[in-house]
Formats: C-alpha cells, structure tokens, sequence
C-alpha cells in the first residue's frame, strides 16, 4: 500500500505532504506549501530506481504572478534538464524586497554528472534518497559519507551542484551537512525524517 507522511514547517509557516511507495526503490509525489521567501506552492513527483538513485524528478512552482517548472532525468549519458517559466518571478520577489531567483534549470547540467541524488529545498522526503542509497540508517556510529546531489532550490527552480556530508549517528539518527550548515535529523525505521531541526517536523504519521 502507498505511505502518506505530512510535514509541518518549522522554519517558516508551510507543509509538505507526500505520497509515495517504496517496496522497490521509489516513487513519491508532494506537494509544499510555504511563505517565504513569498507565499508559493510547490508540486514534485519522484522516481528512484532499485537501488535508491534518482532517475527522474519533476518539480512545478507558482505563485501570484508566476509559474515555474523544472523536469531533471539521469540515464548513462548524465543528466537532462528542461524547464518552463511564465510570468515574472524575478519581479514579485523584487516587489516584496528579495533578491532575484534568476533563471530556473542550468545552463551546465555537465555539472551534475557526479549526483546521483537530487535535494528539492524544503522538503524533508528527499533526504531519505541518500540515506536508503547508501544504508546509513543501520551504519555504524560516525560513518561519514559524502555526496553530490543536483540541489533544486526553491521557488526559482534553480538547479544546482552541491556537496553534502551524511554521518551516521547511530540508530536512527543522522547528521546532515552542507558547506557550513549542519542538523542532526531523527528518523523512523524506515530512513524517513520525523524531526529535521529547523526545518520540518513530521505530524503524520506522529
């Protein structure tokens, strides 16, 4: 059967909800929702194969004014990516004092050869695809593996690479980290977030 998580925010006021079915690698899709920088909501459908390495992640964007989308794909030859933008996003951000998200996607997507991983900023589910990748949840204590991921920030779509460090902390704990920002997240038995402080706490199931 599919599992429902929902996450509260605790960073901003904002959600994500995810649907998703991980009996043979995995296939996911959210929603977030969320006001900062701006109020926007994000949509995301996700595919893993067996061995927990993203093969497909498809992210769209809007707000007042604006809509963004982002489909990334991983095969032998490295990645593909393609995007969408109507309105003005760059604009409402200005508007509101913030600075511009420039142009979603990339323009190097060479760049990401390395990543077998995507993170989608915000979302507590996508810490779970390194995790399960590469069995960290049951590793022992201070084992440390690093990793490039194809980071989505949002709302802008942007796509970027990005190093990050995974360290087991023992069962069920796992320390995030990413240049100089780190978080010690609980997880259930399953790899999946329940707390990540500073960003989301996970309410269903509590």
């Amino acid at each position: 059967m599919p599992k429902s998580f929902f996450w509260s925010r605790t960073d901003t006021a904002g959600s994500e909800h995810a649907v998703l079915d991980d009996r043979q690698g995995l296939t996911a899709q959210g929603v977030m929702l969320a006001v900062d920088p701006i109020p926007y909501t994000c949509r995301y459908r996700l595919t893993a194969g067996a061995d927990w390495s993203t093969t497909r992640l498809e992210v769209e964007a809007d707000g007042a004014g604006w809509a963004r989308s982002v489909r990334l794909e991983r095969d032998g030859d490295g990645w593909r990516v393609r995007t969408g933008e109507e309105g003005d996003l760059d604009a409402v951000l200005a508007a509101a004092g913030h600075p511009p998200a420039g142009l979603p996607g990339t323009d190097e997507p060479d760049r990401l050869a390395a990543a077998l991983d995507v993170d989608l900023g915000g979302a507590a589910l996508f810490n779970t695809l390194p995790i399960r990748r590469l069995g960290l949840s049951r590793a022992p204590a201070e084992q440390a593996r690093r990793i490039a991921v194809a980071w989505v920030l949002v709302p802008g779509l942007a796509v970027i690479p990005a190093e990050q460090i995974y360290t087991s902390l023992g069962p069920a704990r796992i320390r995030f980290a990413s240049d100089s920002y780190t978080a010690d997240l609980d997880l259930d038995p399953n790899g999946f977030v329940v707390r990540y402080p500073g960003l989301a706490e996970r309410v269903f199931p509590g």
